[in-house]
C-alpha cells in the first residue's frame, strides 16, 4: 500500500506540485472561514461548504488526469468525470447563495439535478459521453455534452445580474467584487475550451473558482464592515445629538425666556418656538444619516444665533450667503458656529462672527470668522477630548463628501474656519466637549 502510494507519488509528482498552491491556498482560507465570527454563521457555513466541495473538485482533476494518461480504468474514470461535471454548477449556485439578498429560488435546484441527470446516462449511455475502448474521452449529442457549460453560463448571468440588481441601486463599490469573480470563471472557461488536448493537471475553471471563493470571503467583510458602519453611524448620531443638546445652553435659554414672560410675552413666545425648532432639529440627527440641504442647515445656524444673541446682545452675527445649493453633513456649520461663541467673542466687549458662503469651479466654500480670544491650531490634531468635536466634524466631512475643514487662528486676534465641498460630492450623506466643538 504504501509502496503504490510512493510509486504514485513518484511518478506524479510535478501534477501534484501543479495543484500544491491551489490547495494551500483553499487550505488557508477554509481556516479562516473556520475561526472567523464576524461574517454570518449560515454564510460562513456556505462557504465552509463551498471550499469542501472545491477541495474535491481539485481531487477529482488530479485523479482524471492520472486515469486519462495511465491504464484504462473505463468505469472508474467515467464515475470521476461525471462528479466533475455535476459538482461545478453546484459550487456556482452556492456563490448565487453567498451574494444574493434573498434565498435563491428553488428551480435552480432543478436546473442542478437535470445537469446531473444528463452526465449519469453515461453510465449506461453515450448520449452525454463516453470514454471508449482507447482510454479516449468522446463527446455525446452536441447540448447534452455541453450540459454543464450550459448550466455554468446560466448560474454566471444569475450571478451577475443579482449583483447589478442587489447591490447597484446601493452604489456600493464592492459590487464589482463578485462582477469580477464571473468574468474570471467565464475566461477560464474560455481557456478550459483552448487547452482541452493539453495535459493540464488542475483546471482554469478549478483554479478560478478558488480564486473566486477567495473574492467572496472577501466581499463577505466588506458587508459586514458596512453593517458595522451603519452601527457606528447611529451611536455617533445619538452622541452628536446629545452633545449639542448641553445643560449650560438649555438653563441659559430657560432663564432667558422666563425673564422676557414678565418683560416682552410676545418675544418670549418667539423664543419658545424657536428653542422647540432647534431642540427638534437636534433629534433629527437620530434618523437621518446622510447629506441635507446647506439650507436646512443654515436656518439650524440662525435659530441657535438668534437665540444666543438674545442671551448676549453684544454679540453679532453677519451672513453673505452667496451659495446655498448645496449638500453637507448634519450638524457641519452650527457646532462650529457655537464653539465660535463659547470659546471666542463671548469674551469680547463686542463680539462678531462673519459667515460667508461662495462657490467656485470645483466646488462650495463655508467661512466661519470670529474676533474672539483665538487658540493654538496644533492642538486639534493632539490626542485628547478638548479638540475632539473639530476632529469628528472634520472626519463627517471626509468621509460623507469627500470635503475639509482648514483652520486659522491667532490667540487674541480670532479665529477663520474654511469649510470646502467639492461639486463631486452631491450624493449621499461630533461628539464635542460640554457642547463646544473646541
Amino acid at each position: 500500500m504504501h509502496e503504490a502510494l510512493y510509486r504514485f507519488i513518484h511518478v506524479h509528482y510535478v501534477e501534484i506540485l501543479a495543484a500544491f498552491p491551489v490547495m494551500l491556498l483553499l487550505l488557508g482560507l477554509s481556516i479562516a472561514i473556520g475561526i472567523d465570527q464576524y461574517i454570518l454563521k449560515q454564510k460562513r457555513r456556505i462557504m465552509l461548504i463551498i471550499c469542501t466541495l472545491v477541495f474535491s473538485l481539485i481531487a477529482q482533476n488530479l485523479l482524471d488526469n492520472y486515469l486519462a494518461n495511465g491504464t484504462p480504468m473505463i468505469t472508474l474514470r467515467i464515475a470521476v468525470d461525471i462528479y466533475g461535471y455535476a459538482i461545478r454548477p453546484v459550487i456556482l449556485l452556492l456563490f448565487l447563495y453567498i451574494v444574493s439578498t434573498r434565498k435563491p429560488s428553488g428551480l435552480w435546484w432543478v436546473l442542478i439535478g437535470i445537469n446531473t441527470g444528463v452526465y449519469l446516462t453515461a453510465i449506461f449511455s453515450d448520449i452525454s459521453f463516453t470514454i471508449n475502448e482507447e482510454n479516449m474521452f468522446q463527446g455525446g449529442w452536441p447540448v447534452l455534452r455541453s450540459s454543464c457549460m450550459i448550466s455554468s453560463v446560466i448560474l454566471l448571468g444569475a450571478l451577475f445580474f443579482s449583483s447589478l440588481h442587489d447591490y447597484r441601486p446601493l452604489k456600493r463599490k464592492e459590487i464589482w467584487i463578485p462582477v469580477f469573480s464571473v468574468f474570471i470563471i467565464l475566461f477560464a472557461l474560455l481557456l478550459d475550451s483552448c487547452v482541452h488536448e493539453t495535459q493540464q493537471p488542475v483546471s482554469f475553471l478549478t483554479i478560478s473558482i478558488v480564486i473566486s471563493s477567495a473574492l467572496y470571503y472577501i466581499w463577505l467583510h466588506f458587508q459586514f464592515v458596512r453593517a458595522h458602519e451603519k452601527d457606528l453611524a447611529a451611536e455617533q448620531r445619538i452622541q452628536i445629538m446629545m452633545s449639542q443638546i448641553q445643560p449650560h445652553f438649555l438653563y441659559n435659554t430657560l432663564a432667558t425666556i422666563r425673564g422676557l414672560c414678565l418683560k416682552s410675552p410676545e418675544t418670549a413666545a418667539q423664543t419658545i418656538d424657536k428653542f422647540s425648532r432647534y431642540l427638534r432639529q437636534n433629534l433629527d440627527t437620530l434618523s437621518q444619516s446622510g447629506l441635507i440641504p446647506f439650507k436646512q442647515e443654515l436656518e439650524h445656524v440662525k435659530i441657535y444665533t438668534e437665540i444666543e444673541m438674545l442671551m448676549f446682545p453684544y454679540i453679532h452675527i453677519r451672513y453673505d450667503i452667496e451659495d446655498d445649493q448645496f449638500m453637507l453633513p448634519m450638524l457641519t456649520v452650527q457646532p462650529l458656529v457655537e464653539n465660535a461663541i463659547r470659546h471666542g467673542v463671548r469674551a469680547r466687549d463686542v463680539g462678531q462672527i462673519d459667515i460667508n458662503v461662495r462657490k467656485s469651479g470645483t466646488g462650495h466654500t463655508i467661512i466661519i470668522a470670529d474676533n474672539g480670544l483665538g487658540f493654538d491650531p496644533s492642538a486639534i490634531d493632539a490626542a485628547d477630548e478638548k479638540h475632539i468635536g473639530i476632529r469628528n466634524v472634520r472626519e463627517r466631512l471626509e468621509k460623507q463628501c469627500g470635503g475639509s475643514l482648514c483652520i486659522e487662528s491667532r490667540q487674541g486676534e480670532g479665529t477663520e474656519v474654511t469649510l470646502f465641498i467639492p461639486l463631486a460630492s452631491q450624493a449621499d450623506g461630533a461628539p464635542e466637549q460640554e457642547g463646544a466643538v473646541r
